[in-house]
């Protein structure tokens, strides 16, 4: 065999591996078997666009007893928990024939990019974590280098990590993140 056979050889399986359909689907084929997932940043046009106010964003218990005034983040447990009281209670249930329309969230803060609705988070807990860390208040301080968080869970993964990462300077100086 020469360099020339191999050559050919593997441009043929390169050429392959290019138009199989498996391996290397063509956005511009009509294969509709597959489903195409939206990029990033462009939420199905479809979808309700739903703006909460930051009071509500932020409200750890939204739906509330009206006998004991303990408070559920999801209406379901509120349901579940009036059994206790004997009253009245119905979980939802899906209809089979119902559509349930997909809900992308808008950021409360006017000038969050986050904000239009063509840059829209994909479900409640996305623009929840996006608001507390990008427009909540810092109550969390690391020790060791003072860098504040928004979210206690970001603050205790920095701080097992902050001071143990070494990092050298071109002129040879070392210092941690």
């Amino acid at each position: 065999m020469s360099g020339h056979e191999d050559l050919s050889s593997s441009q043929s399986s390169l050429t392959a591996f290019i138009q199989d359909p498996i391996t290397n689907p063509n956005p511009n084929s009509t294969h509709s078997s597959k489903l195409k997932r939206s990029l990033r940043g462009t939420p199905d046009p479809d979808a309700e666009v739903v703006a909460l106010s930051p009071r509500t964003l932020m409200a750890k218990n939204r739906f509330v007893c009206e006998i004991c005034n303990k408070g559920f983040q999801r209406d379901q447990n509120l349901q579940l928990h009036r059994r206790g009281h004997n009253l009245p209670w119905k979980l939802k249930q899906r209809n089979k024939l119902e559509v349930v329309k997909k809900k992308v969230y808008i950021c409360p803060e006017i000038s969050c990019v986050h904000h239009d609705p063509t840059r829209a988070l994909g479900d409640l807990t996305g623009v929840k974590k996006h608001y507390f860390r990008k427009h909540g208040e810092k109550k969390w301080k690391c020790e060791k280098c003072s860098k504040k968080y928004a979210v206690q869970s970001d603050w205790k993964a920095h701080s097992k990590i902050c001071g143990t990462r070494e990092y050298k300077c071109d002129c040879g100086t070392l210092f941690s993140r």
